[in-house]
């Protein structure tokens, strides 16, 4: 792998607006910041939406405004989640599918998150998987735990390749109740990863204090990167992130120094069969 695919996640659902004012949570913001991140290196974003009073919803006009706003303001590939909040129901996260993105996150299980349950069940995964093929989303396999490589494993051998036909997971680690932030962890994911189809690829992110070890581990094993204010808020001990392109800035250093530069988006969309526009 010659280069690096960046991905920001720049809001997330867990953090407040009033704990972190420089969490983008308008439509303006998030343009801005989008905009931003691109001119920095990144290729993708991760997007997560939030109402008037900034809480996070998964409101289909605000999705559907969001993906617009994104698709006509930068040529980020827009990746909305299907996440949400872990408090948000299946039939609200499916929805997500409406707004059209290029891509949505596709999470392989269920995992404690923190004091919280995040619910994934087969049934509610399959679905997701195969409305994407049909409204020809790319989808990100979100990975929390090592298991959940092989519940992907079966999930294509079962109801066959996303659409663009290319496999791509985010290897999320550091979620208390999840896989460890560590490099060994890594190595291992990167391991069961050679088991999915040919060409397959992987992006990780450190939630917090494992941002640094995991960022470090990916670039070694040929992953790519996940960074954003969704995954953590402090940029070193006692140091609290910024923005958003400080946390780009710092990836694609490291990807520079690792001879990995960043993929542009029209790059990242060959990787990961996403068409172009």
């Amino acid at each position: 792998m010659t280069g690096t695919l960046i991905t920001v996640a720049p809001t997330g659902a867990e953090s407040r607006k009033a704990d972190v004012p420089a969490l983008p949570v308008t439509l303006d913001e998030l343009v801005s910041t989008a905009k931003e991140c691109e001119a920095l290196g990144a290729s993708v974003v991760h997007v997560h939406i939030r109402d008037a009073a900034a809480r996070p919803t998964l409101d289909r006009g605000r999705l559907r405004e969001t993906v617009v706003a994104l698709r006509e303001s930068t040529g980020l590939i827009v990746q909305l989640s299907s996440g949400g909040a872990v408090t948000d129901p299946e039939a609200d996260r499916l929805a997500v599918l409406d707004a059209a993105p290029e891509m949505a996150s596709c999470t392989m299980g269920t995992v404690n998150f923190g004091d919280d349950v995040f619910l994934n069940r087969w049934e509610f995964i399959v679905d997701l998987h195969t409305r994407m093929q049909e409204c020809g989303i790319v989808p990100e396999y979100e990975i929390f735990d090592l298991g959940q490589l092989t519940t992907l494993r079966r999930l294509l051998d079962k109801h066959g390749l996303p659409a663009g036909g290319h496999v791509h997971a985010d290897l999320v680690m550091g979620v208390p109740g999840g896989m460890p932030g560590t490099a060994a962890a890594l190595v291992a994911c990167e391991q069961v990863i050679r088991d999915l189809p040919a060409g397959s690829t992987f992006s990780a992110t450190g939630i917090g204090r494992s941002t640094l070890p995991v960022m470090l581990a990916s670039l070694a094993c040929g992953g790519h990167l996940r960074v954003g204010m969704e995954d953590t808020l402090t940029y070193a001990k006692g140091r609290p992130v910024e923005s958003n392109m400080q946390l780009v800035a710092r990836a694609v250093g490291f990807a520079q120094l690792a001879q990995r530069p960043p993929l542009t988006p029209a790059q990242a969309r060959d990787l990961l069969g996403v068409p172009h526009r």
